[in-house]
């Protein structure tokens, strides 16, 4: 396994076809007044794809990528699956007793989102501990090459995750991340908004790894079920006659309009992914509203740039293995076929949880608080899906606390306090 510097360089070949594909595009017309009603609105996408066209420096922006992460790849062996080529982003503090931090990324999502992340989680400071981040593209996403054989679920995930940090020497460690996989949203009773927890990456490290290796875990996207009247008669009688806060009515709201208005993609994703995949493989255009799309509506008035849009877009497009593959983890998880189907336990180890108003899905904190050892819980005014694009700041302080001086994840990673 050993580790190999990469630089990121798309070929003049790809940079043309890309050009030749959208000066042959042809879009679909529009209703009066519709504006995001119906989807992407026309104007904007005409606007973006000038901009892709005339006036986007992909070069600028690939060397700024280039500038700015430290990328490397290396071959990770995953049990029953062979050998994967991964690729990520590992930035070092340079204090010597730095924590290790393992950030993993979603869906649509990629290893970029860490950008404005890194120097505040890598800064040295005798206020706040500081940490060594490492940042994989998950198989499949950015410049990772994805698998070959069906079932690569999110076992398989955890699997490389857990093997990178231990190639990078980090025997010990914590993990970051959002999206997948808690997000599932179906028919059900009492707030009309049924969770099903399907483990996200760090969530099934925590539970698979947890202990010995990953020492503690923060997520800025907690999901729970609401309690059981036969399991959990009790809570189920405090959730009953327990009113909602001013917030959590605003969750909730927000959590029915993901269910009703905001996750017809995912039925696709997880039913006929490949079919998708002919489009969003062959259509740039395609491909720009599919994720445009996500990255308005799960922000939080977010002031998106053309030109940041069409970088993360971009990414997708000359990723390694195509924007197809990214897909393919919804099929595998959703089908309950696959060994990462089944859930584990509820993890042991100190959880820290960052809440932002326009998360997908946003359920009380009792609910959250069930079964996972909490130790750090923030809530925020503002901020969306992607926490670590759109609120850096605010998510490395969580992070800082968390695991600084008098929070609750203090030392948890023996003789690596962060502090210099």
């Amino acid at each position: 396994m050993t580790e190999t510097p990469f630089t990121i360089s798309v070929s003049d070949g790809n940079l043309n076809l890309l050009r030749s594909k959208l000066e042959l595009a042809t879009l679909p017309d529009e209703l009066e007044d519709a504006d995001w009603k119906y989807g992407v609105p026309l104007a904007d996408i005409k606007r973006l794809v000038e901009r892709w066209k005339n006036g986007y420096d992909w070069r600028k922006h690939e060397k700024d990528l280039n500038d700015e992460l430290p990328m490397f790849t290396r071959d990770i062996d995953v049990d029953d699956f062979g050998t994967l080529n991964i690729h990520y982003v590992h930035k070092e503090s340079t204090v010597a007793n730095a924590i290790p931090l393992l950030y993993c990324h979603g869906w649509p999502g990629s290893f970029h989102e860490t950008r404005k992340l890194l120097p505040l989680l890598t800064a040295s400071s005798p206020d706040h501990p500081s940490f060594h981040v490492v940042a994989l593209s998950l198989p499949g996403y950015g410049f990772s090459e994805a698998p070959r054989k069906q079932g690569f679920a999110v076992k398989q995930y955890a699997e490389v995750a857990h093997k990178l940090m231990l190639s990078l020497g980090y025997s010990e460690y914590v993990t970051q991340g959002g999206d997948w996989g808690h997000v599932v949203c179906s028919h059900g009773h009492l707030v009309r908004c049924r969770v099903t927890q399907l483990f996200q990456v760090t969530r099934h490290m925590a539970a698979e790894y947890g202990g010995k290796y990953d020492k503690a875990w923060h997520t800025n996207m907690p999901l729970s079920q609401p309690p059981s009247p036969w399991q959990e008669p009790l809570s189920f009688l405090a959730f009953l006659v327990t009113p909602w806060t001013a917030k959590e009515k605003e969750g909730l709201a927000r959590t029915q309009w993901f269910r009703s208005q905001g996750s017809g993609y995912m039925a696709q994703q997880r039913t006929q992914p490949q079919t998708l995949g002919y489009l969003l493989a062959d259509s740039p255009v395609g491909l720009l509203a599919w994720i445009y799309e996500k990255l308005r509506n799960w922000t939080d008035n977010y002031p998106w740039e053309d030109d940041e849009i069409l970088t993360w877009i971009s990414v997708y497009w000359f990723s390694r293995a195509g924007p197809a593959a990214s897909l393919r983890i919804y099929f595998e998880i959703f089908k309950g076929q696959s060994t990462g189907w089944i859930p584990p336990q509820h993890p042991k180890i100190p959880m820290g949880v960052s809440l932002f108003p326009k998360e997908l899905m946003v359920v009380p904190k009792a609910w959250v608080r069930r079964g996972n050892r909490i130790v750090a819980e923030f809530e925020h005014d503002s901020g969306g899906h992607f926490a670590a694009h759109e609120k850096p700041s605010e998510l490395a302080n969580d992070l800082r606390k968390m695991f600084g001086k008098g929070g609750g994840a203090y030392r948890v990673v023996p003789g690596k306090d962060g502090y210099p």
